[in-house]
């Protein structure tokens, strides 16, 4: 089965049981501090899942892209991944418990969908503690399924917490029960007739949560008025299963970028682990940069910019290793580009390439003269902190400085990557947790504070539109309960009577004390309607607009204050600087 095939037939499966076909989102966050980039199906769901009314409906599916960069340095063995697709569908409120079990099981075994060995499966529930009850019901649904192929029902196993069980992102909310269920990748006539979670043949495949309770501050749990049902399928990991793969590398989705690799270093990726390693770096992380630099996301020394500039180059030293001499990053991409031009059609952009061929270039300069420092040290020990002076100085990554000092045969510090990761995060602003995403699968920032900011947010960008032109649209915000930042495309800094005209602007919409009016429509009506819309790819067909008469006219997915005059402050911007070619940044606070 192909990657086309599998996310083709989920969002057909599920279309067919009244779910609504969302579009991925783009891997940046709208409006959410929380994290860096979307990192689950679910992610830019959550202000849908604790209330807010969806415009497409009550079921939603979609083939969502995303990015995880906690496990950066685990990859390139045959399973860690930054990019993948996560295949969702979501209930708000409507079906529950049996529906989504029993669309489970029909999708994996019927012929018509998956068709996939009903003996091959086991599937796991949660089975109780002092502060949550068994799950019972979903138990008796998989039991009455099990009997009725003739399995054995000591597949269905009983998991603690730390197994079935999601949420809550903080230290309360919505939570739940899940139930799991797993695929046997050995020899068909060797499976167990009883689940064993320690059993790496028994690889899970799909999880159905149950968003049943709401923990409350005392640690109890109670019933949630309306109940949500949020499932995952990661698409690489079911397609190894499906094809009987023991490599994520060799499924359709990777295999023409690890051939267009062995063609341009004259090796072949079977050849050694080692070797494999390699390639997979490299095919992992050109796809990745692809990813994000195909939703705005440029090369720099901060935040997303930074993660990004940290794949490719890991990806070029890779390629250094493999011996390709000349510049392959581009070679590499566009074999991405041709896998999913016509899912993602906004991988289809020359800009990529300029800037990857732009980084290769740069970073090509940035390894001679590292290598020539290094040099400089011989008869010193390579510590941690030498090692972070090379790195700030030069951007020379700490493995590779290593991997040179060790060719060199100079001294390394035994703690030498743990000092190095100590001075790291005293002194860059991205740390390792803010690169994880701080985003456990939870709930985005809604506080008071940020729902003014994003209000404010729309009252500025219209604002710019009117003080420098129709040319400007929002590029990016971050958004938090004490500052607002925001991108938007203008190719010159603004003057100071600019900014203060801004601020008037948006201060005047406060004093007048308008509601914000929320409609929803067709995006082609949006369009008609004027309505101005940076992320339209997000919202598929039906859109809300959020109105402000007389001030603002926006595409959004929300969160808002209901009228303006319950902002309180005065709007200042505090800076403006550029954040890319032809893109301006403005912070911005309420005093």
């Amino acid at each position: 089965m192909t990657g086309e095939e599998l996310r083709r037939k989920y969002l057909e499966f599920f279309k067919s049981k009244g779910h609504a076909v969302l579009p991925s989102f783009s891997v940046v966050p709208e409006n959410d501090p929380t994290g860096l980039f979307i990192n689950s199906g679910m992610h830019p769901l959550v202000p849908y899942l604790i209330g807010e009314k969806h415009p497409k409906g009550k079921r939603l599916t979609s083939a969502q892209k995303c990015i995880r960069t906690i496990d950066i340095e685990e990859v390139g063995d045959a399973t860690h991944h930054t990019f993948f697709e996560m295949l969702g569908n979501w209930s708000l409120g409507d079906y529950f418990k049996k529906e989504a079990i029993m669309w489970s099981w029909e999708f994996l075994t019927d012929e018509k969908w998956l068709g996939i060995d009903k003996n091959r499966l086991a599937v796991s529930v949660f089975e109780g503690d002092e502060n949550a009850p068994f799950d019972q019901e979903a138990y008796d649904i998989w039991r009455e399924i099990f009997e009725k192929n003739n399995l054995p029902v000591e597949r269905i196993a009983k998991l603690p917490k730390e197994n079935n069980w999601w949420g809550p992102a903080g230290e309360t909310g919505p939570c739940g029960p899940d139930t799991e269920m797993f695929y046997w990748v050995g020899n068909s006539d060797e499976v167990p007739n009883s689940f064993n979670d320690d059993n790496d043949l028994w690889v899970e495949i799909w999880n159905d949560v149950f968003m049943e309770f709401n923990k409350k501050a005392d640690g109890t749990f109670e019933k949630l008025a309306a109940q949500n049902v949020d499932t995952g399928m990661g698409l690489v990991r079911v397609l190894v299963a499906l094809n009987g793969l023991d490599d994520n590398y060799k499924t359709d989705i990777f295999w023409p970028i690890i051939e267009k690799i062995e063609n341009l270093c004259g090796k072949k990726y079977d050849e050694s682990d080692e070797l494999k390693r390699a390639f997979r770096i490299i095919a992992d992380h050109i796809k990745a940069a692809v990813m994000i630099m195909s939703d705005g996301v440029e090369p720099s020394n901060t935040e997303r910019g930074y993660i990004l500039r940290r794949l490719i180059r890991r990806a070029i030293r890779q390629g250094k290793f493999l011996g390709i001499e000349d510049n392959f990053t581009v070679e590499v991409a566009k074999v991405v580009v041709e896998i999913y031009k016509e899912i993602y059609p906004e991988v289809s952009n020359e800009r990529i390439l300029e800037l990857l061929k732009a980084e290769e270039e740069k970073f090509n300069k940035t390894m001679e003269k590292g290598e020539r420092e290094i040099e400089k040290l011989a008869g010193k020990e390579i510590t941690g902190e030498i090692a972070f002076n090379l790195f700030q100085t030069y951007g020379y990554p700490v493995e590779m400085i290593m991997e040179v000092a060790r060719e060199k045969g100079l001294s390394i510090a035994e703690d030498v990557e743990r000092d190095f990761k100590v001075a790291l995060e005293k002194h860059q602003a991205l740390s390792r947790t803010a690169s994880a995403g701080m985003f456990k699968g939870g709930l985005a920032d809604t506080k008071e504070e940020t729902t003014q900011l994003h209000t404010v947010a729309h009252l500025m960008l219209a604002g710019l539109r009117k003080v420098l032109g129709e040319h400007v649209h929002q590029k990016g915000s971050n958004i938090n309960g004490e500052r607002l930042r925001f991108d938007f495309s203008h190719g010159e800094k603004m003057t100071d009577e600019q900014k203060g005209q801004v601020e008037s602007y948006v201060n005047e919409a406060i004093k007048a004390k308008v509601p914000v009016e929320v409609n929803e429509m067709s995006l082609a009506e949006a369009k008609e309607k004027c309505a101005e819309g940076a992320f339209e790819n997000k919202y598929g067909d039906t859109v809300k607009v959020y109105s402000i008469e007389g001030f603002s006219n926006e595409i959004c997915g929300g969160p808002h204050v209901q009228n303006t005059g319950d902002i309180k402050g005065i709007f200042r911007i505090k800076k403006e600087q550029s954040s890319s070619a032809g893109v301006r940044r403005i912070k911005a606070v309420l005093e």
